[in-house]
C-alpha cells in the first residue's frame, strides 16, 4: 500500500510563484513515473507535468517554460515549481505515483492541494 500525499498549495497574486510538493509513502516500491495533474473548477482533470523513472519530463504546453517539475534523490518526492502564474492556473492539483507491481502498473493518488491564482 502506497500513500500519496501532496502539500503547498494557497493563495498567490498573478506573477507569483509556488512550489508544491508530494511524497509518497509506505513499503518498498518501484516508481515507473509521477505526474501532477490539475482540475479547474468545472472542467475535467489534465495532466500538467511528469517525470519517469530515468528523469524524463514533459509539460503541457499550457505550462512550459513556467513551470518545472523535479525530484529528490530517492525519488519518493516530486515538486512542482510554478512560476508566473496566471489565474488560468487556478485549480485543484493533484500528484499521481504509477507504481510497478509486475506485471501491472498501478496510480496512486494524492487528496490534492488547491492553487489559486487571485489579485
Amino acid at each position: 500500500q502506497v500513500q500519496v500525499a501532496e502539500s503547498g498549495g494557497g493563495l498567490v497574486q498573478p506573477g507569483g510563484s509556488l512550489r508544491l510538493s508530494c511524497t509518497a509513502s509506505g513499503s518498498s516500491f518501484s516508481i515507473a513515473a509521477v505526474g501532477w495533474y490539475r482540475q479547474p473548477p468545472e472542467k475535467e482533470r489534465e495532466l500538467v507535468a511528469i517525470i519517469t523513472s530515468v528523469g524524463n519530463t514533459d509539460y503541457a504546453d499550457s505550462v512550459k517554460g513556467r513551470f518545472t517539475i523535479s525530484r529528490d534523490n530517492p525519488g519518493s518526492t516530486v515538486y512542482l515549481s510554478m512560476n508566473s502564474l496566471k489565474p488560468e492556473d487556478t485549480a485543484v492539483y493533484y500528484c499521481a505515483f504509477d507504481i510497478r507491481v509486475p506485471p501491472r502498473t498501478y496510480r496512486n493518488w494524492g487528496q490534492g492541494t488547491q492553487v489559486t491564482v487571485s489579485s
